[in-house]
């Protein structure tokens, strides 16, 4: 039998979308979902709640759920990822709180900035510990990373990890929608080019029937400027740099150093920045669960509908072999000519009976390449500081961030870094 191992299980409304919409998918019936995660109490809601759906749909999908890492791995054609280690409380707390003694605020923190970097370090060892298992007991599966922070997690699965690794994210899906439904626009028979890197991939080509639609894109998004809305960062920056960005204000307000600094605090209400966002929204999906868990785990007449999640897309065009066209994060063979081939970039990519292929983009247009590259600098350097074990490189790594260097001394980085270095504990593993 198939099987589609699915890690970080216990993270049931995403196990519910992503193993849903396979289990709803014709090309993929007699596959099993191996269930595994850490917490066993989530673990067996998650497998209730998707027996449910399989009872209401007729899914032929066998759903298993296992305690044992290794053996849920074992003979996996596919390997789905939405690990968190550390989880809200105490890990994201201690990203947040011990910044913002220093005078260095936040909104999610879980892509680069301080918060980013001491995610990725405490989920680099975790990762790796799964690289190994995967090369024992499924050597030629297909990782699917939907765990931030993306870019660098998916580089070290390919460059460190030796498994075969592909990054999935919402935003590209998200940008066109979300774009012309803001400004009013029509977004059928539109085309577009998207590339970069995660949370910071370029909206480079917008068409309909040939015609280039940024000049209307633009002209509307500088009167929408003039009123509060929810999305004035990107707006921003397309009308300073001249390209849209397919992740979300909140996330790119702390990506560069423009938005959210002490000595412009009117900046905060003008581009509507929410500090604190993502511990408001870990506490707001916590005081949710209990009744959430009443309808998934509960509901014996439980229905699903296919999200937009790319998983079951990419598993369907692997076994039918009909092509099908995502935007992936892999790493830089050659792909964005004028970004480090160290790194990894979203780019459009080919999925079919091969698996899944990059396409070629060449250079994105240089403001572009050389914003992505500020925080590629802080990527690359966290990568060092977890595979060298240095303790300077998650210095360097924090020094080299954009919203951290605009706000803090080098003293006060390297005070910080220590200090959150001993506040997440046995979380991280030693540094030298």
């Amino acid at each position: 039998m198939n099987k589609i191992t699915f890690i970080g299980a216990g993270s049931t409304v995403f196990a519910k979308n992503v193993l849903g919409d396979c289990m709803g998918t014709a090309a993929l019936q007699g596959f099993e979902p191996a269930l595994f995660d850490i917490d066993l109490e989530r673990l067996e809601d998650s497998r209730r709640m998707l027996n449910n759906i399989k009872a209401s749909t007729g899914s032929t999908c066998i759903v298993k759920a296992y305690t044992d890492r290794k053996e849920a791995l074992r003979g996996a054609k596919y390997v789905i990822n939405a690990i968190q280690v550390g989880g809200y409380d105490p890990c994201t707390i201690t990203d947040f709180e011990i910044p913002k003694k220093y005078g260095l605020r936040q909104t999610i923190a879980d892509t680069v900035g301080i918060g980013g970097i001491f995610r990725n370090l405490r989920t680099i060892p975790v990762m790796l510990d799964f690289a190994a298992d995967i090369r024992e007991v499924c050597p030629d599966a297909l990782f699917l990373n939907y765990t931030n922070p993306m870019a660098v997690l998916t580089n070290v699965m390919n460059t460190y990890g030796g498994v075969q690794t592909v990054g999935l994210c919402h935003s590209v899906q998200h940008c066109i929608p979300g774009l012309f439904e803001a400004l009013g626009m029509d977004q059928t028979g539109v085309q577009a080019k998207i590339a970069g890197i995660n949370h910071m991939a370029w909206l480079l080509e917008v068409t309909k029937d040939g015609e280039d639609l940024y000049p209307e894109i633009k002209r509307r998004a500088a009167e929408k400027q003039k009123e509060h809305h929810h999305d004035m960062v990107r707006y921003e920056m397309m009308l300073k740099f001249g390209y849209y960005i397919t992740e979300s204000s909140e996330h790119n307000a702390e990506y560069h150093p423009y938005f959210i600094k002490r000595n412009y605090p009117e900046l905060i209400e003008r581009f509507q920045i929410p500090l604190d966002e993502y511990p408001r929204r870990c506490v707001e999906q916590i005081s949710k669960w209990k009744q959430m868990r009443e309808e998934l785990v509960h509901d014996t007449t439980l229905h699903h509908e296919r999200s937009h999640e790319y998983a079951s897309y990419i598993l369907e065009a692997i076994e039918t072999n009909v092509p099908f066209k995502i935007g992936g994060n892999v790493l830089n063979t050659g792909l964005i000519t004028n970004l480090p081939r160290e790194a990894c970039v979203e780019v459009p990519c080919l999925v079919d009976a091969s698996g899944v292929t990059p396409t070629y983009v060449g250079d994105l247009p240089p403001q572009c390449a050389a914003l992505n590259r500020t925080n590629i600098n802080t990527q690359l350097l966290t990568i060092e500081a977890a595979t060298t074990g240095k303790k300077e490189h998650i210095y360097h790594a924090a020094m080299l961030d954009p919203h951290t260097s605009a706000e803090l001394s080098m003293d006060d980085i390297v005070a910080m870094c220590d200090e959150l270095i001993a506040a997440h504990g046995q979380w991280l593993p030693d540094f030298k």
